[in-house]
């Protein structure tokens, strides 16, 4: 199964896109803001959006290892619009943040969704840049639901916290890629079928959504990415119909 380039749409309601069919899954390669709304509701939202954070300092780390720069070239250290999380779109989410977004966050959804839930995944080998701060060796995300989307999947499996090693940047020349066994154990928690994710950088939300039996929605705005991804979901969905 090859991917299938549907077209580029310029002036499309939402504005411009590119988009791309896998199967039956689909990528857009354009801007979440403009276009979020325009693709409906699914059963559930994943996102790594970028984080708000200071990304300065790190000495000769900073120098051997690019990820750190390259983050702040692609403004990942500038936050997002919380906006674009609607609960009226997704009878679930999961959201990826820094710690000094939370409080920003949980605001935002506690009023928004009936429950959610703090959790975590720790990194074997966290970059040493601490700023003045603890260590980030243990990276936080929420999951938050609405009746009808509660977390699936083993007890145990649910509460765990995950433990892994980081992906390194050079892999698929994203600085922020997640490692697919963290994907891959939240993505089991997921309830429902349908899944979009606004902020797909190289693709991991997809590959593990496909690796669960998901229908995936991806949209990402960097052109070089979106390319990663496209590749990288395809040899999933192949791998799948094997």
């Amino acid at each position: 199964m090859q991917a299938s380039f549907i077209g580029f749409d310029p002036g499309a309601p939402g504005g411009d896109r590119t988009v791309v069919k896998i199967g039956p899954h689909t990528l857009y390669c354009a801007d979440a803001y403009w276009i979020r709304d325009s693709l409906g509701r699914f059963d559930a939202e994943f996102m790594d959006p970028p984080y708000r954070f200071d990304n300065s300092g790190g000495g000769a780390f900073r120098k051997a290892r690019g990820a750190s720069d390259q983050i702040v070239t692609e403004e990942l250290d500038q936050g997002f619009e919380m906006s674009i999380i609607n609960p009226l779109l997704a009878g679930s989410i999961v959201v990826f943040c820094h710690n000094d977004q939370l409080p920003e966050l949980l605001g935002y959804l506690n009023p928004r969704y009936k429950r959610f839930c703090l959790l975590g995944w720790i990194k074997k080998n966290p970059s040493p840049m601490r700023n003045k701060h603890y260590l980030a060796d243990v990276e936080p995300f929420v999951h938050a639901w609405n009746p009808g989307f509660h977390p699936v999947g083993e007890h145990h499996d649910m509460h765990r916290w995950v433990s892994s090693g980081t992906m390194p940047a050079k892999v698929f020349g994203h600085p922020t890629v997640k490692p697919l066994d963290v994907m891959d154990k939240i993505m089991r928690n997921l309830a429902g079928r349908t899944l979009i994710d606004p902020f797909m950088g190289t693709g991991s939300t997809g590959v593990a959504a496909i690796r669960q039996g998901k229908i995936f929605t991806g949209i990402e705005k960097n052109p070089r990415h979106f390319a990663t991804a496209v590749e990288r979901i395809t040899s999933a969905w192949e791998q799948w119909q094997a």
